[in-house]
């Protein structure tokens, strides 16, 4: 019983750890990308007759909007002491917010596209991109069905859905940070930056980014083991 005590203590210790490294490197790529898009991509604006300033809405939302919320969501509900209920509550919220933004993320990518009379859905990029965020709605749409409230299944059929939900979940994280990672590569090619300081900053959010969502599955999978 002692050394169970102190395994699932150390456990705790690590997962606050790592948690709060997660929110570190979320945060560090958050500023990172906000003043990539004001310093050298002309700042963000939706209704903006710019393109350019158009499209930083895409990066900017599928990050902080998208990437960001959902990882939020996965830690407050395996690594924040709070009622079970609550929990669920907050996790359910936070992926709305997440899947919202995604969609205005989407939309101003879109927009920029018909400013310059471009194709939609033609790089890798995209196509990652939108089944990771299609899937993400099912996935929303999966837990609100079977989690949220009591009634709307059994136990056991909860209990047998729960292990695809959770590694689902993990999955689309990694899909999302896939997604960002391709964007950035194409969008460092599109604009021929070389060896410039813009290119190294992008770089360098790149892994930030990849740190990010490295932590945070790390961070749900230590708490889980508590």
């Amino acid at each position: 019983m002692d050394v169970i005590t102190v395994d699932r203590r150390t456990y705790l210790r690590s997962a606050s750890r790592i948690t709060v490294l997660a929110h570190l490197l979320g945060l560090t790529a958050l500023v990172l990308l906000i003043f990539w898009l004001l310093h050298y991509r002309e700042g963000l604006d939706l209704d903006s007759e710019n393109p350019s300033r158009v499209f930083n809405v895409h990066p900017f939302l599928m990050y902080f909007g998208f990437i960001f919320f959902a990882a939020e969501a996965m830690m407050v509900y395996k690594t924040i002491p709070a009622e079970h209920q609550v929990q669920k509550f907050v996790h359910l919220f936070f992926n709305l917010v997440s899947l919202v933004l995604g969609i205005v993320g989407i939309h101003a990518v879109f927009k920029y596209h018909d400013k310059l009379h471009l194709e939609d859905m033609t790089s890798l990029h995209s196509w990652i991109g939108m089944v990771t965020f299609c899937l993400f709605i099912l996935q929303w749409l999966f837990g609100f069905s079977f989690f949220l409230f009591s009634q709307a299944s059994t136990v056991n059929t909860r209990a047998r859905a729960l292990p695809w939900h959770v590694n689902g979940g993990r999955a689309l994280l990694y899909m999302a940070i896939c997604a960002a990672e391709t964007g950035l590569m194409q969008k460092a090619t599109y604009l021929r930056l070389g060896g410039s300081r813009e290119s190294h900053l992008m770089n360098v959010l790149g892994v930030l980014i990849l740190l990010f969502g490295i932590t945070v599955d790390i961070s749900v999978a230590l708490a889980r083991c508590i």
